[in-house]
């Protein structure tokens, strides 16, 4: 019928489509050759705000390297109430915040960085630096200085970090 009302199974069928949505990537250089690759996804609609937070992910996914070799990954798919999962991302800077106090990015690693799970991959960004979590293990000689930027991009990046934009700033 021409005009008239829109058919329910229409309705729910719109209502049902993904909302548009903002997909990142970022990689994370950290010390004696290990780094970190991922991706997030957060809805359109908050591209302007002044911050999103763990909340407001809806994708998010990291996998980690050592010289090139995997290590292992962590996902929202595995995300559990014992989780450690926190995340402060400044989407007008495209960066990962940093202040400075506490622990600031918990990503399946809390501020101890050994409850990644075994198997298990995390990581960590507090005032005592970025590092990661392997296997249920702090790898100490991860970590680099807590203030290092950590930076996104909509480009598909590689365990190298070596994109089109510098992506991770190393502290030097």
């Amino acid at each position: 019928m021409r005009g008239g009302p829109v058919p329910i199974a229409a309705l729910a069928a719109l209502l049902a489509l993904p909302a548009q949505a903002i997909e990142l990537h970022f990689c994370w250089q950290g010390a004696a050759g290990y780094s970190m690759t991922g991706t997030m996804r957060f809805p359109d609609a908050l591209r302007d705000a002044p911050r999103i937070d763990e909340g407001d992910v809806t994708g998010f996914e990291i996998t980690g390297w050592h010289e090139g070799a995997r290590l292992g990954s962590w996902s929202l798919a595995a995300l559990t109430p014992q989780t450690s999962w926190m995340l402060d991302f400044d989407p007008g800077e495209m960066r990962f915040v940093m202040p400075g106090i506490g622990v600031f990015q918990a990503w399946n690693a809390d501020g101890q960085v050994s409850d990644c799970g075994t198997p298990g991959f995390g990581f960590n960004a507090g005032n005592g630096g970025q590092d990661i979590c392997v296997d249920g293990r702090f790898v100490n000689e991860s970590t680099i200085h807590w203030s290092t930027p950590l930076r996104a991009t909509p480009e598909p990046v590689n365990p190298g970090c070596r994109q089109n934009i510098l992506l991770s700033d190393r502290a030097r």
